[in-house]
């Protein structure tokens, strides 16, 4: 499909620039045969018992920094982990970096350049591995908070804790998976008290997954590849609730792509430990989510082409422009979906 297909005019004043405060009080427009208003607190009352959340616990680390090359500024974002002291980043400007190259970031803390890719990627080897280099990302970097979040700097004191799950656990996303934003200890409750299941995977979610599609046909697209974990039991559990009639609810796109690369063309899931660069497009047969709960997406972006693929693209096409029209807060911070598969494709 081509690429112009996924675009809508947004209005800027919709990007959310805070999240709702409490966050299971921002709204949900439910996405079925028929749209209806609802709010993320509604949640319980609209699945059913016996259906299965499914949540991503990754954890964002702080991955962006400011630093010096000489009396330079260089700002960089790490988004792919190669080893316990290299990373792909991108830079900015990352036109003057080249290989040998040191970057300052605080005293002690360093890089130097490994090399150079495209669109302002460039590999840094640093002076800290492991866990001395978790703990000074903890010190010095910020919040790797999406371009259309506006803040001066690096991200503030409430970034810490608004760009992060309640579920957050496994250090390794550079971006949150934010349809989890939108759970609170009270709203969990709610759901157990309706016997609402729910498990967690990991995906490590990658800076590509803001990356503009730059082609002109989806099929020439390459998407980035994120690391993903399904242990045994968790795939034994998402199955036994299927097999009982339980619907599986992917909470967010991350858990969807990871799901549905680990599941095998009957629906069953497996364990997986690997990295997916799975790329969902109109047309995909789904093979185990039945229903997804995401926030808005960009225009032209590989998201809102994943949830055309699930939930039909005039439908979905209808769906945005209704949240456009009600004044539906849009991408990270902003109001959520609840997407019913589309049965008739």
């Amino acid at each position: 499909m081509l690429v112009d297909d996924f675009d809508f005019d947004l209005p800027k004043e919709l990007i959310a620039q805070r999240p709702a405060c409490p966050r299971h009080s921002a709204r949900l427009l439910v996405v079925d045969n028929e749209l209806s208003d609802a709010h993320v607190s509604d949640l319980p009352g609209l699945l059913a018992p016996g259906d299965m959340l499914v949540l991503n616990d990754t954890r964002v680390i702080p991955a962006r920094l400011k630093g010096k090359r000489g009396d330079a500024s260089v700002e960089v974002t790490l988004h792919q982990r190669l080893g316990e002291d290299s990373w792909n980043v991108f830079a900015r400007p990352a036109r003057k970096l080249k290989a040998g190259n040191v970057i300052d970031f605080a005293s002690g803390f360093s890089a130097s350049v490994t090399g150079k890719g495209d669109g302002g990627e460039v590999g840094l080897r640093f002076n800290l591995s492991g866990a001395d280099l978790m703990a000074a990302l903890e010190r010095h970097g910020g919040m790797p908070l999406p371009p259309y979040i506006r803040r001066q700097g690096l991200a503030d004191g409430r970034d810490k804790s608004d760009y992060q799950t309640l579920f957050a656990d496994k250090d390794g996303a550079v971006a949150a998976p934010t349809a989890g934003l939108h759970f609170t200890p009270e709203l969990i409750a709610a759901l157990d008290a309706r016997n609402i299941k729910r498990a967690t995977v990991t995906l490590h979610v990658g800076a590509g997954t803001f990356l503009p599609v730059k082609v002109d046909d989806t099929d020439d697209h390459v998407m980035h590849s994120e690391w993903g974990e399904i242990d045994a039991a968790t795939a034994s559990a998402i199955n036994a609730a299927r097999a009982a009639g339980g619907r599986i609810v992917a909470v967010g796109t991350t858990s969807l792509r990871l799901l549905e690369s680990a599941a095998d063309a009957n629906g069953r899931l497996h364990a997986f430990c690997d990295t997916t660069d799975i790329f969902i497009t109109p047309g995909y047969r789904f093979k185990i989510v039945d229903i997804l709960m995401t926030n808005f997406h960009l225009p032209r972006s590989t998201l809102f082409m994943l949830v055309a693929a699930f939930a039909g693209f005039e439908r979905m096409k209808k769906a945005y422009a209704t949240a456009i029209n009600s004044g539906y807060r849009f991408y990270s911070y902003g109001d959520a979906s609840l997407l019913h598969k589309d049965h008739t494709t």
